[in-house]
């Protein structure tokens, strides 16, 4: 019943303790996929709020990176005042704006705090390489630069099968792990890209569908747990070779070398073919 508070609170405390644990752990990239399961809360009937709040304070750290904080302070300022200024009658809407704006400045003024005292110097140099891949080209700029440029010679039908040079030259580092899209990207080219895309896709489409068609709600969850954990590695792997997510230690499933994962996405897998197999029986008691 996620109108409760308290139950938005027990999941949201559920999600975070693993993520603090592996924080400490130094596994930023890890702990980040814990947050894919807002997906099942929202499913599961979670305010979409949370998204929006989410999404607007990403955009609004981006912003504070590429944009001065005194020009910012001032827009928020501006924008609070007109927002007051019409709203004169409605003492709520005033309240929830002014509530809104201090939450803008804090969020502005905790960056600095954030980039300089929460991340560590790899951490804070891949965020900076996001906003800007020309600040350090020969070093935490190096991968994702040399992954675009493979993905890139690539052109439309590949090189052929372990006929990229940028790969085959090994320009590209982790090539058969974090970064394998690009491989694919150059050997394959754009139509195999687009094949893999379409097959993930598919299977993100099909898992969905299992998910729904579970009749214990305990399936269900477990369905879409699945779902939210392959769409993070499938999204966040393919997104950061192209520069569109800052690199971070997140395999490709089923492509990425490596038995530990392989075992960890099959092993998902097949629990959730066994729990549809007998959805029926759980009719029947």
């Amino acid at each position: 019943k996620f109108e409760n508070l308290k139950t938005q609170l027990l999941a949201l405390a559920i999600l975070g303790a693993p993520m603090v644990l592996i924080l400490l752990q130094g596994d930023a990239g890890s702990a980040m996929v814990f947050a894919s399961f807002l997906i099942v809360l929202f499913r599961e009937g979670i305010s979409p709020i949370y998204f929006v709040l989410g999404f607007a304070f990403v955009l609004l750290f981006i912003l504070t990176l590429l944009v001065s904080k005194t020009v910012l302070f001032i827009a928020t300022t501006v924008i609070c005042v007109i927002v007051v200024g019409v709203s004169f009658k409605h003492p709520k809407r005033i309240i929830a704006t002014l509530v809104l704006t201090a939450l803008v400045f804090a969020t502005v003024i905790s960056v600095d705090f954030l980039m300089t005292n929460v991340l560590k110097p790899h951490q804070r140099s891949r965020v900076v390489s996001l906003i800007n891949p020309d600040a350090d080209p020969l070093g935490a700029g190096w991968n994702v630069t040399q992954s675009k440029i493979a993905i890139g010679s690539g052109g439309f039908f590949g090189k052929g099968f372990l006929q990229g040079t940028q790969t085959k030259f090994d320009f590209v580092p982790e090539q058969s792990t974090d970064f394998i899209f690009c491989t694919i990207g150059e050997e394959q080219g754009w139509l195999g890209s687009l094949i893999l895309i379409a097959l993930f896709v598919t299977l993100l489409f099909r898992i969905s569908l299992i998910a729904e068609r579970q009749k214990s709600k305990f399936a269900r969850i477990y369905g879409y747990g699945v779902l939210s954990i392959f769409f993070f590695h499938f999204a966040v792997n393919i997104a950061m070779t192209i520069g569109f997510f800052p690199v971070i230690g997140i395999p490709l499933p089923f492509f990425s070398y490596g038995g530990s994962s392989l075992w960890s996405f099959t092993i998902l897998l097949f629990i959730l073919i066994k729990l549809d197999s007998h959805r029926m029986q759980i009719l029947m008691r």
